[in-house]
């Protein structure tokens, strides 16, 4: 990075990638709803390759606590069975031939803490990547002032800018977390 102007805006979209990708990854954690989300991170071997469920099938909820996959490709229907039986989600999927239907149980009181647990580790690995990035920007400051490329001024300036977009994504993970969990623990 040549310039302060270059730092704060890299290390925003770094930290705003955090965020997302926490977004997407609490979007797949089950709350005793059934949603499509639900199946985004299962990978079914499709001839050799490790392909994600809804990359070859179409997923849809009919009812609250039921999500029915219907394959493209039929003769994929007892790998796809295979592959949710044998995700963490603790799920078992039933199949009629033509579709896979997954009956989404309400969740126990042990089942809720132990979501809880993974929420806040997964919070908690996010939450280090944007201070990883918010280290990354100060030794980039450190070494432009140490370069002669920015003044004192500029260094500290940046390092408070830095530090105040820190603060704000570790709130909004932090928001997210607790919104999911109040989600979780609802009964």
């Amino acid at each position: 990075m040549e310039s302060l102007k270059e730092v704060v805006p890299v290390t925003r979209k770094r930290m705003e990638k955090a965020v997302e990708d926490l977004r997407a990854e609490l979007s797949s954690v089950r709350t005793g709803r059934a949603s499509v989300n639900l199946l985004d991170h299962i990978k079914v071997d499709y001839y050799g390759t490790p392909t994600l469920v809804n990359q070859m099938a179409t997923l849809s909820v009919p009812e609250a606590s039921m999500v029915v996959v219907q394959p493209w490709d039929v003769t994929q229907i007892g790998a796809i069975e295979k592959a949710i039986r044998a995700s963490d989600l603790g799920l078992n999927p039933m199949n009629d031939g033509k579709v896979v239907r997954v009956p989404v149980p309400p969740l126990t009181e042990e089942r809720r803490k132990d979501l809880v647990k993974h929420l806040h580790g997964a919070v908690e690995a996010h939450r280090i990547g944007v201070r990883t990035a918010r280290r990354e920007a100060n030794e980039a400051l450190k070494k432009l002032m140490k370069d002669k490329k920015i003044s004192e001024d500029d260094e500290r300036k940046g390092l408070d800018e830095v530090q105040k977009l820190t603060d704000d994504f570790i709130k909004k993970l932090d928001d997210l977390s607790k919104t999911k969990e109040a989600e979780i623990l609802k009964v």
